[in-house]
């Protein structure tokens, strides 16, 4: 997996995250489901990448 695309799935797992607890906190249920909804596009996008690595193999 490349370090670029694999710091992107992070970040978009980490920025997810922040914005579930800080929509949880607040009470704001569409900024708990935007997390919810950025953490599973981060979980895709380093799931596809280590498909393709196995793949490389």
């Amino acid at each position: 997996m490349s370090a670029d695309k694999k710091s992107q799935a992070k970040g978009d797992q980490l920025k997810g995250k922040v914005k579930e607890t800080m929509g949880r906190a607040l009470g704001n249920e569409r900024l708990e489901a935007e997390g919810r909804a950025e953490q599973s596009k981060g979980d895709a996008r380093q799931a596809a990448e280590k498909a393709k690595d196995a793949f490389k193999h």
